[in-house]
């Protein structure tokens, strides 16, 4: 592809970009209004604080079931070696 192509095809892109964001500006006073007038409030995206309380939770929980399965195999591998040498 022509290097002409390829930078055009680049300032299209952040002209997007640039326009997308204009227009998400202009509207958010209007978004406000109406969200107001209907009373539904914007959610607040979560804060790293919230983020990282999340994956922490989410981090215990495969520790746990981790731990559980862990447990559970070694009492099998138990209960098999007892019951063999119990045969013995």
């Amino acid at each position: 592809m022509s290097k002409h192509f390829e930078d055009a095809r680049y300032y299209l892109g952040r002209a997007a970009d640039h326009a997308k964001e204009g227009v998400k500006e202009e509207l958010e006073p209007v978004e406000t209004r109406v969200r107001e007038l209907v009373g539904r409030e914007k959610e607040p995206e979560p804060s790293r604080l919230d983020r990282l309380e999340a994956d922490l939770k989410e981090l215990s929980k495969k520790a746990e079931g981790d731990a559980k399965e862990a447990v559970q195999d070694a009492r099998e591998r138990l209960r098999d070696y007892r019951s063999k040498s119990a045969e013995e």
